[in-house]
């Protein structure tokens, strides 16, 4: 049966990306004479406004859609992942960056894919979030919501930090490392995969935690329930030791500051190829057999 067609349509940007930018201008054209609604100017994902329109406004209108349509990378995904908010809207992806994990429409594929796509005809692969809470004192100081990870690691001069894990208020260790990542499974390609954690499918439900460069090699990468709720403590006093959400949003932490980690109620649905999956995409990003 068909999904519910779509009327609604925002339009998310990789910012100075002059190429990325003519597309949208071609896209809200194409869309505009399919009778298709377009919530606001393109937006760029930084949170500056195209200058080139009259009256660019915030990012809040242009949400409240059927599909948002990104052209960019992954970063500009993620972005979009956390700009969006508590909105369950599609997402579609169209690469304008390196990787392309999330992104995994080529241009060239675009237009005949929205062809189909209005029309009702699509595939949803809902990735899983976790919302992170920082605390000071038992003070909420920060929060936010990752698609990614959450990562406390220190400056590339300072002293190793010892991070202690509560599961579900069982203590699991006390890392002594360069840091730590919480990572769902959309972001096991990413900085846990660097960190040698390993490769979650996406549809799992499943968070891993992988200290980076531990003191003892017999701590491991864990692979836990993401319906667990994890706290992370950072035990000693260092400096620069710093509480990234997806990579993009940091937060300085001090010895005795906590970061408590849960499944977010809201999960990142992303509008897949029909002539993809999950290993082609791994196949081609990490050369796999070449």
């Amino acid at each position: 049966m068909a999904n519910a067609a779509i009327k609604t349509v925002g339009i998310v940007v990789k910012p100075n990306h002059t190429e990325a930018w003519q597309t949208a201008r071609e896209l809200s054209d194409w869309l505009a004479a399919r009778g298709v609604t377009l919530t606001g100017e393109p937006y760029a994902e930084s949170g500056k406004p195209d200058l080139s329109t009259e009256s660019p406004a915030g990012p809040s209108d242009r949400f409240d859609a059927d599909l948002i349509i990104v052209l960019g990378g992954d970063g500009t995904m993620i972005s979009t992942a956390r700009l969006i908010g508590d909105r369950q809207v599609l997402v579609l992806g169209v690469n304008y960056g390196s990787l392309g994990y999330l992104t995994e429409f080529r241009i060239e594929e675009m237009f005949p894919a929205l062809e189909t796509i209005l029309g009702g005809e699509y595939d949803v692969d809902s990735r899983v979030m976790l919302r992170a809470g920082h605390f000071r004192d038992d003070e909420l100081i920060a929060q936010g919501r990752v698609l990614n990870d959450v990562v406390i690691n220190k400056a590339a001069l300072a002293r190793i930090i010892e991070i202690e894990v509560d599961l579900d208020d069982q203590f699991v260790n006390s890392f002594r490392s360069d840091g730590l990542i919480v990572s769902t499974p959309t972001g096991s390609t990413a900085y846990n995969l660097s960190a040698g954690g390993p490769i979650i499918y996406p549809s799992m439900n499943a968070v891993v935690v992988t200290p980076i460069c531990p003191f003892t090699l017999t701590n491991r990468p864990i692979v836990i329930p993401d319906s667990s709720e994890i706290e992370l403590k950072l035990v000693n006093e260092a400096e620069n030791v710093v509480l990234t959400l997806d990579g993009q949003i940091g937060y300085t932490m001090i010895a005795g500051d906590r970061v408590i980690i849960r499944k977010s109620r809201t999960t990142f649905n992303i509008v897949q190829p029909p002539n993809r999956n999950y290993f082609d995409v791994l196949r081609n990003k990490l050369k796999w057999g070449r």
